[in-house]
């Protein structure tokens, strides 16, 4: 799983799109999603945009990275709001490691070695 991160602002926004944004922004808790959620400034200027994509089958696509971006950036134009696209960032969730807090048994063990 990828979770995509845009970053960018808004062109001229409509009565309509202006409305929208509010609506879906207002007490949202901001997540990825596949649909993609904005989090956006009082002035509805700039945004932050986040999308899951789930991974291309395994052998289809070498840069995976680059074809989850354009996953979320045909996410982001399905919203239909003018944009300029500052910068993208991309988390490829399968290589993050999680370290769990051990016991005090566990500190000991790295000690002794």
């Amino acid at each position: 799983m990828f979770r995509v991160t845009i970053r960018g602002a808004f062109g001229p926004l409509d009565d309509a799109g202006r409305a929208a944004l509010r609506a879906g922004t207002d007490g949202a808790v901001p997540g990825y999603t596949e649909a993609g959620s904005f989090t956006c400034d009082a002035g509805l200027s700039s945004f932050t945009f986040r999308c899951q994509v789930a991974p291309p089958p395994p052998g289809q696509e070498e840069d995976e990275e680059g074809w989850a971006t354009l996953r979320a950036l045909e996410a982001l134009e399905a919203h239909g709001h003018p944009h300029r696209v500052l910068r993208v960032g991309v988390t490829d969730m399968r290589a993050i490691k999680i370290r769990r807090k051990g016991g005090s048994g566990q500190r000991a063990e790295r000690r002794a070695r």
